[in-house]
């Protein structure tokens, strides 16, 4: 099982390999936009009980950040499986089925992780101050296997690309601006709060942001970000053996 998931993932860290410097280079421009124009110029004239605005704004960004890179990075299986008809390849192939599913979302936890070290280094640059810890970077990785997950089981069951991108549209853009990454969810309505602090993102933001502040998290939290993987995984898994039969 090992070595079928280390099959898929190393194909595709071999393609991300080749365009590293490329992939680098790319996802510095919107974390070093956000921290210009929220950090700096926005932030200058916004206070928090935390610290400055750039600490609280930060963990949002990493949030968001990690949220896209992990679900986007999931997105070419959806034209493996509708245009290049490539999926059959791994449907033939003598690997667990699961393995494929674990394969490919390592890889894009593996992107997330890589676009997030760049602004832990930007953040550090312009300023910021936050700790870096062992649960900081768990709760990195679930947010990033949760939202791969949710990118496969959109690749699994959409069928035309237009489709695929109103999921970015409906779900992620929302999420964006609504789970705790630029402001509070408290300053929503109550009704609208409720409904928010459903959705993993706003845990994930909150966790970061109580991690790194040194402030006391909310195990609970952590508990339901790890439901998400484990549901995420399920769900994925069996869209995947549906393919299959």
């Amino acid at each position: 099982m090992l070595y079928d998931i280390w099959t898929v993932f190393w194909r595709d860290w071999v393609v991300l390999k080749r365009r590293l410097t490329k992939f680098i280079l790319s996802r510095m421009v919107a974390p070093m936009l956000y921290l210009v124009a929220f950090g700096w110029g926005l932030g200058r004239s916004i206070q928090v009980e935390s610290g400055t605005y750039l600490d609280f704004l930060v963990p949002g960004i990493l949030a968001l950040n990690s949220m896209n890179i992990s679900f986007n990075s999931i997105t070419p299986v959806h034209a493996e499986r509708i245009y290049h008809k490539s999926l059959e390849e791994y449907i033939i192939a003598p690997i667990w089925p699961d393995a494929f599913v674990i394969g490919k979302v390592l890889a894009a936890v593996l992107r997330g992780l890589i676009s997030s070290a760049i602004i832990v280094v930007l953040a550090l640059a312009f300023g910021a101050h936050f700790t870096l810890t062992p649960l900081f970077l768990l709760v990195l990785v679930l947010n990033c296997i949760i939202f791969a997950e949710i990118g496969f089981i959109a690749a699994m069951k959409i069928r035309t690309y237009e489709e695929m991108s109103q999921v970015n549209t409906y779900i992620l853009l929302p999420m964006s601006f609504l789970c705790g990454t630029f402001f509070s969810t408290q300053a929503l309505p109550d009704l609208l709060r409720y409904f928010i602090e459903l959705l993993p993102l706003t845990h994930t933001s909150y966790l970061l942001r109580g991690i790194g502040s040194g402030s006391e998290i909310a195990l609970g939290s952590v508990v339901v970000l790890l439901l998400y993987a484990l549901l995420g995984f399920v769900a994925g898994s069996r869209s995947f053996r549906q393919l299959n039969r």
